[in-house]
């Protein structure tokens, strides 16, 4: 699902204006973005977390040549869904 598609449908779920719908999930996106950014973790309770985590650098290939090549340290976001979001996948719900 693209995030056109997340519009339009929460926007019939909704019944609430397409252009009101992009407005708050940009702002939601935005705001999440913003928050993990500061070092914040975003707890959604039945949905899941989102955090930051740290990668050490580490030596990696290159594929075509084979020459050894440092992979620098990075801040990496991840999710982590909640147990509510994984019964509804799995069709416990």
């Amino acid at each position: 699902m693209t995030k056109a598609e997340l519009i339009d449908r929460v926007a019939v779920e909704s019944k609430v204006s397409k252009t009101e719908v992009a407005k708050v999930i940009s702002g939601t996106f935005d705001a999440i973005s913003k928050a993990l950014k500061d070092g914040e973790r975003v707890i959604l309770v039945g949905f899941g977390t989102f955090v930051v985590s740290e990668r050490n650098a580490r030596t990696g290939r290159n594929p075509k040549t084979g020459e050894a090549t440092l992979i620098p340290a990075a801040k990496v976001p991840k999710f982590r869904a909640g147990k509510g979001l994984k019964d509804v996948v799995s069709g416990v719900k």
